[in-house]
């Protein structure tokens, strides 16, 4: 189950959009189910300047990750017990689709178009698959090796997930297929830090030919050959590092990087190979309070503040913010 197998070719170019991005407000989250078609994009865009911003989340929920696809409406996954939540942005109305479990977690999250929400686990080490037209689970991975499956992105015929913990990566079918889990070690330039958090937020590159991995607390990016997981230095031009680097989302050569405890999304050029990225300019907000991960519609992020600064407690409150894309 973790072998490290032969990987089939993927695909020369493709751009998968971290626009399944993860998770799930009070409103609900991850991508409802499928990629919009251009008749609701354009109804979107129409309408979302009357749609709310700020979204309160049930007290005590914690939440981590986000994902958005058609509806429109986002997934949010649960720290505390890895409950889904799915909301309707138009509305902020959300409900519970998935119940969590003691011992639970969800982070990253990304829904497919044919509506299957893909899930990492946190600290529990899993990997969950929902349908969510159904709102059943249609899978769960456990690798053997895991330790805070972090975050997650779809490229090619698969899933690909984080290990925060660890210098591996999990890759996992897409679709109904059950041909089971791979991991993949991470080599080359990549740097583990002994203890805590290193691999992080997961996107691909724009010309489709590679994966791109922030490690948080060294501050660096790094480019990724998932058939061999060798791993290459991303130069930063414009900045220093991205410490504290967590969600990612990637529209066209753009990237934006979530740094979490900084308050800040650090927006950067990328070339296609995603060898560079040239700083840009930053996103703040008052109203962010530790954001974790990301999701785009139209000409806005989403975020969940995980408000990692504060002792979580039952009663702590939470929210999901949206800001422009400007």
């Amino acid at each position: 189950m973790s072998q490290t197998p032969s990987l089939p070719a993927l695909p020369s170019r493709r751009s998968v959009l971290g626009g399944a991005v993860a998770a799930t407000f009070a409103l609900g989250a991850g991508a409802g189910a499928g990629t919009a078609t251009a008749a609701t994009a354009a109804a979107a865009e129409r309408t979302r300047p009357s749609w709310p911003t700020d979204f309160p989340l049930p007290n005590g929920f914690r939440p981590e990750g986000i994902a958005i696809g058609s509806g429109p409406y986002a997934y949010m996954g649960s720290l505390a017990d890895g409950s889904i939540r799915r909301a309707d942005l138009r509305t902020g109305e959300g409900r519970t689709v998935l119940a969590g479990a003691t011992g639970g977690a969800a982070t990253g999250l990304k829904l497919d178009r044919d509506g299957l929400l893909y899930i990492s686990g946190g600290v529990s080490g899993s990997i969950r698959v929902l349908d969510t037209r159904t709102n059943r689970l249609t899978a769960t991975y456990q690798p053997t090796t895991a330790g805070f499956v972090n975050d997650v992105i779809l490229y090619g015929d698969r899933a690909w997930f984080t290990n925060s913990h660890a210098p591996v990566l999990y890759t996992v079918p897409r679709g109904k297929r059950k041909d089971g889990l791979w991991s993949v070690p991470l080599g080359g330039e990549w740097e583990q830090a002994p203890t805590g958090i290193s691999a992080n937020g997961i996107e691909t590159t724009p010309d489709g030919r590679a994966l791109i991995i922030v490690n948080s607390p060294i501050g660096k990016l790094f480019r990724v050959d998932p058939k061999t997981g060798h791993a290459t230095n991303i130069t930063l031009k414009g900045a220093a590092d991205v410490v504290n680097g967590d969600g990612l989302v990637r529209v066209g050569n753009t990237l934006y990087v979530v740094q979490n405890r900084l308050n800040l999304i650090t927006v950067f050029d990328l070339d296609a190979g995603a060898r560079t990225a040239t700083l840009r300019r930053s996103i703040t907000d008052p109203r962010f309070d530790v954001p974790t991960t990301a999701a785009r519609l139209g000409n806005r992020l989403y975020l969940v503040n995980a408000r990692f600064t504060t002792t979580p407690t039952p009663d702590t409150t939470y929210n999901a913010v949206a800001v422009p894309l400007r």
